[in-house]
């Protein structure tokens, strides 16, 4: 498995004081230069994070992969065909959520999605939908023409520890193996930290894990070069 750094909240501490410090393009580099296979960035549309300067910014600087998450927005779609990122991943958006609080439903809007994923496609991006572990949703992701699937974690990850936890994990051991057999790559993330991510090793095929809050938390303390050879440590 690769592991995915999500730098959303370095951008969220530098928004608070409205400067230019912590600088994410520097956070990026640090990133890739400690194991990172590529670097995620949320442009949500309300830009309560990243900025539209930031990944016109990560695009031209960084060595690794950009992976967009973006809801689906017209304007943020056209960004992406103005950029053209190695990947983006399709996303629910809500304003008043904190963060991202379940997967898209792709199954209850397969032609919109369908559409929209297909001027992304044709400039040659890779396109993954964040759904959540059911059936219905991975057989309906299939249809979209998309290549992957990311699986939200967030149920397995408030599970750990917890009697629910296994419930959780075979969901996403299940779903990962339905998306492989319909011919789609499988990621993963949302909630997996330092303490939970090694049962992502019982899945078999995982191409790459999608964290941040974690890896940022950390670095608080130890740096962010520390934070993400860590985690990259753990899901070798």
């Amino acid at each position: 498995m690769l592991l995915g750094v999500n730098i959303d909240h370095v951008a969220t501490l530098r928004n608070a004081r409205g400067g230019v410090e912590p600088d994410v393009e520097k956070a990026a580099h640090i990133c890739e230069e400690n194991g990172a296979a590529s670097i995620t960035t949320h442009l949500r549309e309300d830009r309560r994070h990243i900025k539209d300067e930031d990944v016109y910014t990560l695009i031209d600087s960084i060595k690794t992969k950009l992976n967009l998450e973006m809801a689906m927005a017209e304007d943020i779609q056209q960004i992406a065909l103005d950029i053209k990122p190695y990947s983006i991943c399709l996303v629910p958006e809500r304003r008043q959520e904190v963060t991202t609080e379940g997967g898209l439903d792709v199954a209850g809007q397969l032609d919109k999605v369908t559409e929209f994923i297909k001027p992304l496609l044709d400039a040659g991006i890779i396109v993954s939908l964040f759904i959540d572990p059911t059936e219905e949703q991975v057989k309906a992701s299939a249809k979209t023409g998309a290549q992957f699937i990311e699986m939200h974690t967030g149920a397995y990850s408030e599970a750990f520890g917890y009697k629910e936890e296994e419930e959780e994990f075979l969901k996403l051991k299940n779903a990962a193996e339905l998306a492989q057999s319909l011919g789609l790559k499988v990621n993963a993330g949302h909630g997996l930290n330092y303490e939970n991510v090694h049962r992502m090793h019982e899945i078999p095929g995982l191409c790459e894990l999608n964290i941040g809050h974690s890896i940022i938390s950390r670095s608080v303390f130890t740096g962010l070069a520390e934070a993400v050879q860590k985690m990259v440590e753990l899901i070798k």
